[in-house]
């Protein structure tokens, strides 16, 4: 495509792409997915080869693999209504699960009230960064 073409089909604000899966580094596949179902709330998926596959709302698939290689990690926010978050953030205190309410890691044990909603940042088992929210940015 061509940089003039480009141009012209941007500005139309069509927006036909959905995201559909990110593959997530973990050294144990399979236990991250039951934690990510667990505090996600969503059913067990079909899983194929290296993938443990969890499936989220509007079909976006989460697929867990343990990578040939050491990996950074990632950011990955999820927005949920309030009270799926009221019963995940029961969840992760009752757990005693280390949490903050900024990705500085700063306000430990805490949430934030940014962008009109509620939000609270978490590590999962493979050391991702999880941020609730219940207001999406934008």
């Amino acid at each position: 495509m061509s940089e003039s073409s480009f141009a012209h089909h941007t500005t139309r604000r069509t927006r036909t792409a959905h995201f559909n899966h990110p593959t997530i580094a973990s050294s144990n596949p399979a236990e991250m997915a039951r934690f990510y179902r667990e505090l996600l709330k969503v059913e067990e998926a079909p899983s194929w080869g290296s993938y443990v596959n969890v499936q989220i709302a509007d079909g976006v698939l989460l697929q867990f693999a343990a990578p040939p290689i050491d990996f950074p990690p990632q950011h990955y926010a999820y927005l949920l209504d309030h009270a799926h978050f009221d019963w995940a953030y029961t969840q992760i205190t009752a757990s005693g699960r280390e949490h903050w309410a900024d990705p500085q890691r700063t306000r430990a044990g805490e949430i934030n009230h940014e962008h009109g909603g509620r939000g609270v940042y978490l590590l999962d088992r493979s050391g991702h960064y999880l941020e609730l929210i219940t207001q999406p940015y934008l």
